[in-house]
């Protein structure tokens, strides 16, 4: 299937989504580079899924999002990368992969799913992050 399109209301869970993902030539191109699972690694899982929840609520989950379609930078972040990877970037993209539709807020499942396809991809795309130093405490 090369579009990807869900039935509206139809949320495919990540494991269904990725193969079609991945089938897909603009979303399957995306990767982290080292700089980005350095920062995964830094700011740990938990600080990782703060930052998802709130780039999710303050640029997708609006009814109508600013400048949507043109929101999500291509690079500057783990989740930016990701939300294109995994067809989050957008809510024509959220409509078209995931049967979200656009022109309502997004509800607090519809943010945990794209959460979820966020941090998955992240996970899976990560890989083995011990050879990156971690942050154990705060600077002072």
């Amino acid at each position: 299937m090369k579009s990807g399109l869900v039935l509206e209301g139809m949320t495919p869970p990540w494991e269904q989504l990725r193969p079609r993902l991945a089938g897909s030539r603009f979303r399957s191109r995306f990767k982290l580079a080292d700089a980005d699972r350095a920062y995964v690694a830094r700011a740990g899982w938990e600080t990782l899924r703060s930052q998802a929840e709130t780039i999710v609520r303050e640029r997708l989950a609006p009814a109508s999002p600013r400048n949507d379609g043109r929101q999500t930078p291509m690079r500057g972040h783990p989740v930016f990368i990701a939300q294109h990877a995994t067809a989050t970037c957008c809510r024509g993209c959220l409509f078209k992969w995931h049967g979200i539709p656009a022109g309502r807020p997004l509800s607090d499942a519809e943010v945990e799913h794209v959460v979820s396809c966020l941090l998955a991809w992240i996970r899976e795309k990560a890989g083995d992050l011990s050879g990156f130093p971690v942050q154990t405490t705060l600077p002072i």
